[in-house]
């Protein structure tokens, strides 16, 4: 996935945010994942539409996708899952996961896109207690 194209993927409630960060050139997925809240707030200053909670929720998506080597609409899942951090991911039970992702999809009434079995979500909570024992 290019620099470009993990901006592009995200939900149009974001475009606000999407565009200040393309015409600041902080597009790239590693960058946005090591912006600190100062900075987000500085980014704030700068552009009244954007908001600091899609900013940290695009900094989320950019924490996940760089840590855990996970597609864009797979961290958006894990947020709407109310799955905030790789620490908190790390905590959760697989099942327990797959849980919430179908409740989610029952109260959203759609399938997620994305084929995410126990498996994936071992692998994910697997790789997140790694990381979050350096943190």
């Amino acid at each position: 996935m290019t620099k470009e194209k993990f901006l592009e993927v995200l939900p149009e409630n974001f475009r606000h945010e999407k565009s200040f960060l393309i015409k600041s050139k902080l597009n790239d997925f590693k960058k946005l994942s090591q912006l600190k809240d100062s900075e987000l707030n500085t980014i704030i200053k700068f552009s009244s539409l954007c908001t600091i909670n899609n900013l940290r929720k695009i900094r989320t998506i950019a924490i996940f996708k760089n840590e855990l080597s996970i597609s864009p609409h797979e961290s958006y899942l894990l947020l709407h899952c109310g799955v905030s951090s790789i620490k908190s991911l790390s905590i959760l039970n697989p099942h327990d996961l797959k849980e919430r992702i179908g409740r989610l999809e029952r109260g959203l009434r759609t399938k997620t896109q994305t084929k995410i079995t126990l498996s994936i979500l071992k692998d994910w909570i697997k790789r997140a207690n790694q990381i979050s024992k350096f943190i």
